[in-house]
Order: C-alpha cells, then sequence, then structure tokens
C-alpha cells in the first residue's frame, strides 16, 4: 500500500492546568508521567467495577494534554472527568479547530520523520504527529489544524484514501474501535485487546477500575475477546449472533468490507471442533493480534 491519508471523525479534548497530568493519573489505565513532547499513548477511562466508558489518545501540546476520542462522545468525557476535578487546578474543554488524520501505508511513517517506536511524537503543520501508540501496523496520526495539515500533505505528496480501507486494515488488526467494539458499562479492558495495543499500564498506581483489570489478568478470568473474523455472506452484519453449532457463542461488532471484528468465547474459538458461523453461513478466522 502507497503512503496515504484518512480523515478521522474524532473529538478533540484539552485539559489544562497545573494538576491535568496527576488529575488524569489517578483516573485512567496508562501511565501519565509516559506522556510527553515526544511521546503519546492510549489510554481507557473505566466505572469503578472495571468496565469500559472512554478510550482515547493522549498527547501533550504545550502545557496542555490533548485527549483524542471519540466522534460525538467527548461532551460526556468531560462530563465524567468533571465529578472528579473538585479543587484540583484542571480546566477540560473542546478543541473544535482540531483535526484528527490517519497516514498509512509503505513509508508512512518514515514520511513524517518518526520511527516505529509506539507513541513518538513529534511538531508538525501546526499540530502534533505520532506513531500510532497501539501498533505500527496502523501507521501514525497527526492532529492539528485541518487546512494547514492537508496544505502540508498535499505538499509531501500523500493522497487521500477511503476511509473503508483504513477501517478494515483496523479490523483486521482486532483493533476496537470505541463503542463501535465495546459496550459502554460492559465490557472489559482485556477482552478488548487492550493488554496487546499498549493501553494498559500494569505497573502504575492505581487508577478507577484498577482492581478488577488486575484481577482478571493475574486471575486468567478473561472469558471472550475481540477477534478478527473473514466475511461469506452480506448477512454477517453488525449485531448478528456468533454460533458454534446452536449454541450462540459471541456477536458480530464490527464490519468492514469482508472484514469482521466480533466478541467471542475463547473457549469456542480455541475449540477447533466446530465451525463458527453467523447469519447461517461460516466466518473464518484471521491471524490478527495475539490475544491477552
Amino acid at each position: 500500500m502507497t503512503t496515504c491519508f484518512v480523515k478521522l471523525q474524532r473529538d478533540i479534548v484539552a485539559i489544562s492546568g497545573t494538576d491535568n497530568r496527576t488529575f488524569l493519573q489517578g483516573l485512567v489505565s496508562q501511565d501519565m508521567g509516559r506522556v510527553s513532547p515526544v511521546m503519546s499513548v492510549y489510554s481507557a477511562l473505566l466505572t469503578p467495577q472495571g468496565k469500559y466508558l472512554h478510550d482515547f489518545f493522549v498527547a501533550q501540546s504545550g502545557d496542555s494534554l490533548l485527549v483524542d476520542c471519540e466522534a460525538g462522545r467527548g461532551a460526556d468525557l468531560v462530563q465524567r472527568l468533571s465529578r472528579f476535578r473538585l479543587r484540583a487546578d484542571v480546566q477540560l474543554g473542546p478543541r473544535e479547530d482540531l483535526r484528527v488524520f490517519a497516514i498509512l501505508g509503505d513509508g508512512a511513517i518514515e514520511a513524517l520523520g518518526l520511527s516505529m517506536a509506539l507513541g513518538q511524537t513529534l511538531p508538525i503543520a501546526g499540530g502534533l504527529a505520532f506513531t500510532d501508540p497501539r501498533t505500527a501496523a496502523l501507521g501514525c496520526r497527526l492532529i492539528g489544524p485541518g487546512d494547514e495539515i492537508q496544505t502540508w500533505l498535499a505538499a509531501a505528496g500523500i493522497d487521500e484514501m477511503d476511509f473503508d480501507t483504513y477501517d478494515a486494515l483496523r479490523i483486521s488488526l482486532e483493533v476496537p474501535d470505541g463503542s463501535r467494539d465495546m459496550e459502554v458499562e460492559k465490557s472489559t479492558l482485556l477482552e478488548s485487546n487492550f493488554d496487546a495495543l499498549n493501553g494498559i499500564d500494569w505497573e502504575k498506581g492505581c487508577y478507577m477500575g484498577q482492581e478488577l483489570t488486575a484481577r482478571t489478568k493475574y486471575r486468567g478470568l478473561t472469558k471472550r475477546r475481540l477477534a478478527a473474523f473473514q466475511a461469506t455472506h452480506a448477512a454477517q452484519i453488525p449485531g448478528e449472533p456468533v454460533r458454534m453449532g446452536d449454541r450462540k457463542v459471541g456477536e458480530i461488532r464490527s464490519r468492514s468490507g469482508d472484514q469482521i471484528l466480533a466478541s467471542v468465547r475463547l473457549d469456542a474459538r480455541e475449540s477447533g471442533t466446530e465451525q463458527l458461523t453467523a447469519a447461517g453461513e461460516p466466518l473464518t478466522i484471521n491471524a490478527g493480534l495475539k490475544g491477552p
């Protein structure tokens, strides 16, 4: 694949104030001490019971932290975080002037002057570019003023691609896309592949939902996870049950082209004794990422 870019529909939330980093540190799954002008991270906000609420990228711009989160859910993220502000010197608000682009394909990372080091960050085109912290197979991201970034991309000879091609690649790598693939207040991080995608720091101190997340890992309590499949029928769409024989063992969460991401019980995927189906037709398992 030649180097291309895709415009992503995302919300950007700015968190400023002298306590912004320590404020987030006690709430999210990744170590905010890693975030710097040269390093960005992938992280999540959970319920106290360890269930998924939001996932996002965190990058540093000046003294502020920029949170790249799911489109249409930025206001909910601000509302949830604001409940914990108390007397901390923290201000939260949308940055509607900023846009998010993904750059991928052969030579994408090098074209932006980055390396394969996950999360490595550089200033470009009035914004920030960073190697995708989840997997370098998804290239890199650019956050900044949309017009300036598009001018820079045009000068660099990087053409636009359609979102569906990017989405199919994401699915094949078993990377979730927010609430499309993770159920709010129901999914856990380990069943959503966060461990494989560098979204959890197992050495940091307490954060909201940490106890259940750690217990799930160290006691081997994960019973299902997101897995990539190839579709064999047009009726295999999000919401369609995945079955082993007559037994429901999962559900399709998202699809792009013939790529499907489904939440499936581990015992069903690993049994190898019976074909998994959806909409009465077989599903073909992709290699994808290694699970937790």
